[in-house]
């Protein structure tokens, strides 16, 4: 038994595209700001039914025991009062221990993972036992799986011997909007299940919520990928294409090209994986570096933290006391509340805080005048109390005051996690590090940077850093001589423990750590080639008012984001955007040209990095269909999806919105399976290590 799938007149009353305001500190013209962008609150209401429908196929009142891991990505999309309003009464995390219900019913939201199933069936197995010896009133157990249930879920609730006592339900969560241009499937662990363990699970999900997409705005007239996982993804998006056409051949969704979305851009995570090594430069890019966002919520020290942020009614937040769950299986009360004392959690977005709307995309060392800019207009917006003599005067001030306020607090906020992160940046380890970096990616001295690279080892920076170091320099330079790297690699473990040696022995299996020369089982990567020939290293940054997305690390652009304007922003890869825009001034923006494929870059994404994709979807056939999805965009413009096929940066983000705000008549949305740094990009290419483990 499967939960109904939400209303389909959700998703076709709300086909179109609306307005959003843009970007204010950002936007280079009058008519910027009318441009379309995808509606993603027809995904978020999407979500919410969804939830809600399975909930109400279980009568009466419930305890929602939740996944943890799920807990942020729901409270993105629904509310504590929603599930109150459809009968939840209390609700538990997922965790091992016994807990007691008061209600009848039972209901197990999780994803479907053979380690949740086995806790999720020993619990279930100890509770009937419990209830059975003291006579109470039976229970019933819904295990709600999302995005989708499946048969080994099913076998190992079957070996555990509960699988007749537990009704199974699907809740389909694809998409969430962490943005108006970001759709997140938010997984975990998508770089070791896809590039390590050949599970393509998570690429099937892709291919189920773009699917979803297409249903909601039409066919991608055009799909251009680069990577393996993107002709995987290309290919299933065509399956089930051709499997709901079977069921239902008038569905006119998924025959007619999209008049919204211009073309669909693929790109495979391991096509660049250079770019999630570096060290990210924007605001918001360096807030993931040093303090972590995850499910647009950010883990913020009490004194940073405002007393009257965010008010506490997503499932994902715990910034207070009376968070739901209000308490798990195995943790005391005592124990849920010494631990939000220590950090509180703030919601990070653009939507809520429109200061940080414009902060998000700065290079860091733009954000101290944009602070104090800031600062000074809202002090004379105090200061105007003093000009309003007439009680209509009097009362237009009290009418902003609250605004005000609001304004004031986020400032407060931004300000103190800007010196946060200030006092990190000035410190040497960070300059050295970033020196290595930089040196790295333009080719300079590559055996000076490794030798510098051993010496933070001796100094015992933390591990991560050194990791990344290391990958970069083997990926930039052809690898690195035999002996130094054994040499690293036995210092590494020295000191830091033996405990890292899963993650040491994975970088090789993804072709991120490798010896001199290259065996030759391991596909080749012409960084230096690359660098060349799609302009990767910019000497001349304009971090002020940038001109070319390589300002977002300081002189390098993503090579990720270089192959998206290889499709859609070709002008882009030549030379700075301003210099081939005609004689505008400043503000000049380019016109979008048509989405054409590779054409024109097809030797500089040959011969590496996997398939090489371009397709266009059948259903149409002449020269008018051609015509039509060749089409120049018109006078309202379209939207291109750039789907990443394990992870995206924020630093790619504020890339891709660079280029919305330089293209005119074309925006980007970004679909991803998840968001990645450094860091949480290296740690998913090991399981967790047990809590007993030494960190150093």
């Amino acid at each position: 038994m499967s939960a109904s799938p939400p209303p389909t007149k959700i998703l076709q009353q709300q086909r179109g595209v609306r307005t959003t305001s843009g970007h204010p500190a950002h936007t280079s013209s009058p008519d910027a700001d009318a441009e379309p962008a995808l509606d993603v609150d027809i995904l978020r209401q999407r979500a919410r039914c969804g939830l809600t429908d399975a909930l109400d196929q279980v009568s009466g009142p419930k305890t929602l025991v939740i996944d943890p891991g799920l807990a942020g990505p729901l409270g993105l999309v629904t509310e504590v009062s929603l599930l109150k309003h459809h009968g939840v009464d209390k609700m538990f995390w997922l965790e091992p221990g016994p807990f007691t219900s008061s209600t009848p019913a039972i209901i197990y939201l999780s994803r479907p993972s053979i380690r949740h199933m086995k806790l999720i069936a020993t619990q279930i197995a100890a509770h009937l036992s419990s209830t059975c010896s003291s006579a109470s009133t039976n229970h019933t157990y819904t295990l709600l799986l999302a995005p989708r249930s499946t048969s080994l879920c099913e076998r190992v609730l079957e070996e555990e011997g509960v699988r007749g006592q537990v009704d199974m339900l699907e809740y389909p969560l694809e998409f969430i909007p962490l943005e108006e241009d970001v759709l997140s499937l938010e997984l975990e662990g998508v770089a070791r299940e896809v590039f390590l363990e050949g599970d393509t699970t998570p690429i099937f999900y892709a291919a189920k919520a773009l699917t979803t997409l297409q249903k909601a705005y039409g066919l991608f007239p055009r799909i251009v990928g680069k990577g393996d996982a993107a002709a995987k993804l290309a290919s299933l998006l065509h399956r089930m294409r051709l499997e709901s056409l079977a069921d239902d051949p008038t569905d006119a969704a998924l025959t007619t090209p999209s008049s919204t979305i211009d073309s669909l851009i693929i790109v495979d995570r391991t096509v660049d994986l250079v770019t999630p090594l570096c060290t990210q430069l924007t605001y918001e890019g360096l807030i993931d570096e040093f303090f972590g966002i995850r499910n647009s919520h950010v883990n913020l020290p009490p004194s940073l933290s405002t007393s009257s942020s965010q008010p506490t009614t997503s499932l994902g937040s715990t910034s207070t006391s009376t968070s739901p769950p209000s308490t798990s299986a195995s943790a005391t009360p005592a124990q849920n509340q010494n631990q939000q004392q220590k950090k509180k959690k703030h919601l990070l977005r653009a939507s809520h805080d429109p200061l940080f709307a414009d902060l998000r995309d700065l290079n860091f060392s733009q954000v101290g005048a944009h602070l104090n800019r800031t600062a000074k207009r809202i002090n004379e917006d105090y200061e105007g109390r003093h000009q309003a003599k007439t009680v209509q005067q009097i009362r237009e001030f009290v009418g902003k005051l609250g605004g005000l306020q609001s304004e004031h607090q986020a400032l407060r906020l931004h300000t103190g996690l800007s010196e946060e992160i200030l006092s990190k940046t000035r410190t040497d380890e960070f300059n050295v590090v970033l020196e290595i970096q930089q040196n790295l990616l333009a080719g300079y001295e590559p055996s000076a940077q490794v030798a510098a690279i051993e010496t933070l080892v001796q100094q015992e920076v933390p591990l991560h850093t050194v990791l990344r170091l290391l990958c970069l320099a083997s990926l930039t330079g052809g690898g690195i001589k035999p002996k130094v790297l054994e040499n690293l690699k036995r210092e590494i473990l020295q000191t830091y423990g033996f405990h890292h040696l899963p993650l040491v022995l994975a970088l090789p299996r993804l072709a991120l750590l490798h010896r001199s020369p290259l065996p030759a089982s391991v596909p080749s990567f012409p960084f230096p080639a690359l660098r060349k020939a799609l302009r990767l290293i910019v000497d001349d940054v304009d971090e002020r008012a940038p001109n070319d997305i390589s300002y977002v690390y300081s002189g390098y652009a993503p090579l990720s984001v270089r192959l998206v304007q290889c499709v859609a922003q070709k002008a882009g890869v030549l030379s700075s955007s301003s210099s081939s825009a005609s004689s505008g001034g400043a503000g000049a923006r380019l016109g979008a040209h048509p989405i054409v494929g590779w054409k024109g870059f097809e030797d500089a994404v040959k011969g590496w990095g996997g398939e090489t994709v371009d397709e266009r979807p059948s259903g149409e056939e002449g020269k008018d269909a051609e015509a039509r999805r060749d089409r120049l965009p018109g006078q309202k413009g379209t939207v291109t999806v750039v789907m990443f096929v394990g992870g995206v940066t924020f630093t790619e983000i504020s890339a891709l919105r660079l280029m919305s705000r330089q293209t005119r008549g074309r925006k980007f949305v970004v679909a991803t399976t998840n968001i990645i740094a450094g860091d949480s990009f290296l740690n998913e290419l090991v399981p967790p290590l047990p809590e007993s483990a030494g960190k150093k």
